[in-house]
Formats: structure tokens, C-alpha cells, sequence
């Protein structure tokens, strides 16, 4: 099985983590924040991802530092999970609708953590989530998982809808990648031989 659990303790969140990729995509959740909880339960089941998160956090203040923590013990368990990275598609992309948003994903499994982050989110708010929270959480993915993601909004007016595409897109692209090519499954997904 591949799987990866982090624990993260600071002075501002108290996190533990654990990520299973050959899951069933259930989600074991508890999170002071609703409308997170929501969209990774979301990626879990998307995904195809088994994922447990016991988190606390400064949300008195507000979402921002338990949302990048999560983001970046979901990183860590991901990349721990991927292991040496033999047998993966390695890419992944999905074009996803979510009533009247669309969104793009495409990820590679590079070793190299880049972000393309193109949503337009019109709200600064969902309920009393901060949507600029978004983009810190994929942020805080990216550079503690290595890979290389572009997530696009090619259309959209609901706020909610937005975010939850991309949440169900990359969850969708990243299952993708991380499905093992039977054909390949003792080689590296490169020419290099290395990632």
C-alpha cells in the first residue's frame, strides 16, 4: 500500500495526517473549518484517496495558518506515499464542470514543485472561508509534494462551484498520475531514469 502520515505540531496548528492512495476515497475528518473539510472530503472521494486529518488550529484569528499547514502535511504524506515513484502514469490532466464552472487541471509527478494558479474566484469570501485561502493551500500542496500543477478557471460565476471544481479536478488529474502503468511498473517515468 501506499501511504504516507505526517504529524505537525507548532505554535499555531496541531496536525495529523494520513494519506493512502489506493484507497477507496473516504475521509476521515475533523477540522475546525467547515467549508475545508467539505472540499477535501471532495478530493478524498475524487481522488480515489483514503485520507484522515485530526487538526487544530489559531481559527480564532482566522483559516490562513491551519489551511497552509494541512496543505503542507497533505504534501508531505503525498510525496512519502509516492515512494521511488516506479510504475507511475506520472501526468494526469482533467477538464471537470462543475455546473457552471469549468475547470482545467494538468499535473506532473516531476520532483519539481511549480504552481500555475489561474482561478477567478469573484468573492472574497465563501460563507466565512477567505477564497484567497485557495490558492495558499495549493501552494502549500505543490511545494511540500514536488509536483508541477496548472489549475485553470475557463468558466464560472459561483464562487463555491469554482473552488469546488478545482478541488474535484485536481483530485481527479492526481489520480490519474498516481495509477500505476502495468506496463512499466518497475521503471521510472522518465528518460533520465530519475525524477
Amino acid at each position: 500500500m501506499r501511504t504516507g502520515k505526517i504529524k505537525r505540531i507548532t505554535a499555531e496548528t496541531q496536525i495529523e495526517l494520513s494519506l493512502n492512495l489506493d484507497g477507496n476515497g473516504k475521509a476521515d475528518l475533523d477540522i475546525p473549518c467547515g467549508f475545508l473539510s467539505h472540499m477535501l472530503t471532495l478530493f478524498a472521494r475524487h481522488a480515489g484517496f483514503d485520507l484522515t486529518v485530526k487538526a487544530q488550529g489559531d481559527t480564532f484569528v482566522d483559516d490562513h495558518h491551519l489551511t497552509e499547514d494541512i496543505g503542507i502535511c497533505l504534501g508531505l504524506a503525498f510525496k512519502e506515499a509516492i515512494g521511488n515513484m516506479k510504475g507511475l502514469n506520472r501526468y494526469g490532466s482533467m477538464l471537470l464542470p462543475m455546473d457552471e464552472a469549468l475547470i482545467e487541471t494538468a499535473v506532473d509527478i516531476s520532483g519539481r514543485p511549480y504552481l500555475s494558479y489561474k482561478l477567478s474566484i469573484p468573492t472574497e469570501k465563501v460563507g466565512s472561508f477567505d477564497c484567497e485561502l485557495v490558492e495558499e493551500f495549493f501552494i502549500s500542496f505543490v511545494r511540500n509534494s514536488g509536483i508541477t500543477l496548472h489549475v485553470i478557471s475557463r468558466d464560472g460565476k459561483n464562487s463555491h462551484h469554482i473552488i469546488e471544481g478545482a478541488f474535484k479536478s485536481v483530485a481527479r488529474a492526481l489520480r490519474i498520475a498516481t495509477e500505476i502503468d502495468k506496463r512499466f511498473e518497475n521503471e521510472i517515468p522518465s528518460t533520465k531514469g530519475v525524477l
